[in-house]
């Protein structure tokens, strides 16, 4: 592997041209073709085997005419103080603002008027009103002119006096995405870059190669997305985590460069061994970071597996651009991209007397200039104490996981979007004047005349779906936590009717779960006694489903990437407990950030720091994808920090010395691009949506907990207690392993010896 990879380093440093024109073709290539590809597909959410998506599927069979998949937008109106709904003035102003939706866009289907049915749409007090819109097309098809239209209607019915919010899908969702926080994490991430190098060049690097890497990958899955049905937010992990890695990976290869360069090789020859010897490192925290979001698709929710495969694809492009790219662009600066200070020392062009004496005086402040650096220091420290260090590190972790044991996972709702949202204020206002469970209606669906059921019923009873839905509509009613429940509407065919079930708990409440789970297990029930077929759906049951989902997968997913990047590891490693140790590490860095994320988001400490309007469960979808890519840039720091071990252990030094090692030339690095990882995350956390907060918070706090704790310190410090022990590895396991050579023991046999930096200087 080494081998190959720095004949092929050497290659794009030698032919830098033609690797620049390739990458090139390949990005704007890949821009035409997304430029000129159908409109991706609108987003499909389902989840094969649930109970949900079963009663999904069959609204869509029975009621084709309801457009159970097109976007709705609830408007609440609450009339002037000291007034009601059905005050002549107010009901005019109502009435006409009821005539300006249905006529503000030609994907309106048609508005559900609040005089028409005022037992349902009226509060009982009289003062709060509301109508549903509903759109031909689904939400993401929604255009901007009918968000226009829908914003105007209500804007000139609040001008008039009435308090008007609106909420539902059908409603544009304002983010401030991009803002102040990321423009700060971009910065801060471009200064850790140049503080590193101490060269604008080689921090530029790193960014420009990430994103040539990213750019191709969003491009390439736009230009897929109608053949494959990638849609619009599939790319989303993509570009977290492809940039992310991109990063990472350049500024490994430019370093090891650099280090290289630094021992008295030619432009040429570092370029080959940092290829080899970085890039393999490379390579294979690739294949773990691809084995982990292929592995999304055990979860078995379509979404998820298209966006845990393009991302996979993205960190391909990322591992490629790296080991080709990243070469060809040393070659053009092979000089300006070490650090400004001593950078006379590299140049390839003869030396004025000046810039000799210059030279000079910097290899004699060298040569006085002997102490260690900081990572240096770090390692000698840990390997004095490494009990101490190894005890602070997992009992510091283990406490901050403790809150974990109390995860509540759910699905974001209108009710914690921010306080200054119209959609939490429209919430706020039915959760008011109808109940808190009014914004979580429950869809019951009963099919009559369905094979199963003819069975039990003897005849077919197609005809009497309204009158078994009220029937069972009835029973549903006495269950502990119903509020209402609505009379049954059949379909036309007379077979399937639906009622609506009104909890009288919030939708992200314990209690709604808990009703959705009697329900279902009444349903059964009623099902014998009636002939039906009942099944319960909406979305707050989907929301349920899907939460329940990916809790039954959690434990799966973890296994299986954890277990293929064990067998990984230990091909990299020839060592059975560096990988077990690494996994290990892993998981505890992964249960801190939960336990964080549990105690700020769902117990609500610190909830004033971070902005918080209304802790609540955590996002459904936040571990996995937590898991996913902290998981990345875990064997990002591992494999990196690791093999600069391996390889000074299998050149013959002591594994103190090793571990030293590895923290000369690897600390600085690992440490640079986990600041600049957490400065990116942390840029999310002062977004207003609550569930962005989450996300940022939850990546940034991971990345402190693995790279400073667990990689820097626990990792060093079971080294230090294992000694040789760590690199054992049974002689029959040794024997079948293929042999991929990252620590590059093969190049040392092959490349000259390093010349001094002055001879490579008059020889380069």
């Amino acid at each position: 592997m080494a081998t190959f990879l720095s004949k092929l380093g050497r290659l794009a440093f030698r032919r830098k041209g033609v690797t620049l024109l390739l990458w090139l073709l390949a990005f704007v290539g890949m821009g035409v073709a997304a430029s000129s590809a159908p409109t991706p597909p609108a987003d499909t959410f389902s989840m094969p085997g649930t109970e949900s998506q079963e009663a999904f599927d069959l609204l869509t069979e029975k009621f084709p005419d309801a457009s159970v998949d097109g976007a709705t937008a609830r408007i609440v109106v609450r009339a002037p103080e000291g007034t009601k709904i059905t005050t002549p003035s107010t009901r005019s102003e109502v009435e006409r603002l009821v005539t300006e939706l249905g006529a503000s866009s030609p994907q309106v289907v048609g508005v559900a008027a609040p005089y028409r049915s005022p037992a349902v749409s009226i509060s009982e007090d009289g003062t709060t009103a509301y109508m549903v819109v509903t759109y031909k097309v689904p939400a993401p098809e929604v255009d901007d002119k009918a968000h226009d239209a829908l914003d105007a209607a209500t804007e000139q019915a609040r001008e008039a006096g009435l308090t008007v919010e609106a909420g539902g899908d059908a409603v544009k969702i304002e983010q401030a995405m991009g803002g102040t926080g990321e423009q700060i994490g971009i910065l801060v991430s471009a200064f850790v870059l140049v503080l590193t190098f101490g060269s604008m060049i080689a921090a530029g690097m790193p960014l420009i190669t990430a994103l040539v890497g990213v750019g191709i990958g969003i491009s390439g899955i736009t230009a897929l997305g109608s053949t494959f049905g990638l849609s619009g937010t599939t790319s989303t992990l993509a570009m977290m985590i492809g940039l992310a890695v991109g990063i990472d990976y350049a500024l490994f290869i430019v370093s090891r460069f650099r280090a290289e360069r630094a021992e008295g090789r030619t432009p040429e020859e570092a370029a080959g061994r940092a290829v080899g010897t970085a890039g393999s490192a490379v390579v294979f925290a690739g294949l773990t970071v691809v084995v982990a979001l292929a592995g999304l698709a055990v979860v078995n929710i379509p979404m998820l597996t298209k966006m845990g495969l393009a991302a996979a694809g993205t960190v391909a492009v990322a591992v490629l651009v790296a080991i080709t790219l990243v070469p060809a662009l040393l070659g053009l600066a092979p000089v300006k991209v070490m650090a400004r200070k001593g950078r006379l020392r590299y140049a390839v062009k003869p030396l004025s007397d000046r810039q000799r004496r210059r030279a000079a005086q910097h290899e004699a402040k060298l040569a006085r200039k002997t102490k260690p650096n900081l990572g240096t220091r770090w390692a000698r420290y840990v390997l004095r104490h490494p009990v101490v260090v190894l005890l602070v590190g997992v009992i510091g972790l283990g406490t901050i996981a403790v809150p974990a044991a109390s995860l509540e996972l759910g699905l974001p709702g209108e009710g914690q979007m921010s306080t200054q949202t119209t959609q939490r204020k429209a919430y706020d206002l039915l959760s008011e004047s109808f109940g808190p469970g009014f914004n979580g209606p429950l869809t019951v669906t009963v099919q009559t005349g369905s094979a199963d059921s003819t069975e039990a019923a003897g005849a077919g009873t197609g005809a009497g779906a309204k009158a078994a839905g009220d029937e069972i509509g009835k029973a549903l009613a006495k269950t502990p936590g119903v509020a209402s429940v609505s009379p049954a509407t059949a379909n036309k065919a007379g077979d399937t009717a639906i009622l609506t079930v009104v909890p009288t708990t919030g939708p992200t409440e314990k209690k709604t779960e808990e009703l959705v789970h009697a329900l279902r297990d009444t349903a059964d029930d009623l099902e014998r006694s009636t002939a039906s077929r009942i099944l319960v759906t909406g979305q707050t049951a989907m929301f349920i489903d899907f939460s329940q989902t990916l809790d039954d997968a959690l434990l799966p997913y973890l296994a299986l990437v954890v277990g293929l990047a064990f067998l990984l590891l230990m091909v990299v490693f020839r060592s059975v407990l560096v990988p077990l140790k690494a996994a290990l590490g892993f998981l505890l860095s992964v249960a801190a950030a939960l336990g964080a994320v549990v105690a700020v988001f769902q117990w609500g400490w610190l909830a004033d720091v971070f902005g918080i309007d209304a802790p609540g469960p955590i996002m459904s979808t936040m571990p996995i994808f937590m898991i996913g890519v902290v998981f990345g840039l875990a064997m990002d720091y591992e494999v990196f920090l690791v093999s600069r071990m391996r390889e000074s252990y299998a050149h013959g030094a002591r594994p103190g010395e090793a571990v030293v090692d590895g923290f000369r030339y690897g600390g600085r690095v690992v440490g640079a691009a986990a600041v600049i990882m957490m400065s990116v995350f942390s840029g999310f956390i002062v977004e207003d949506n609550d569930f962005v907060k989450m996300i940022g918070f939850a990546l940034a706090i991971a990345v402190l907990f693995d790279a400073f704790v667990v990689r820097m310190a626990i990792v060093p410090a079971l080294f230090a207690l294992l000694g040789r022990s760590a690199w054992w590895l049974p002689k029959w396991l040794d024997r079948i392993l293929p042999r991929v050579d990252v620590e590059g023991e093969k190049l040392a046999a092959t490349q000259p010896a390093p010349r001094s930096p002055r001879e490579s200087t008059l020889i380069g």
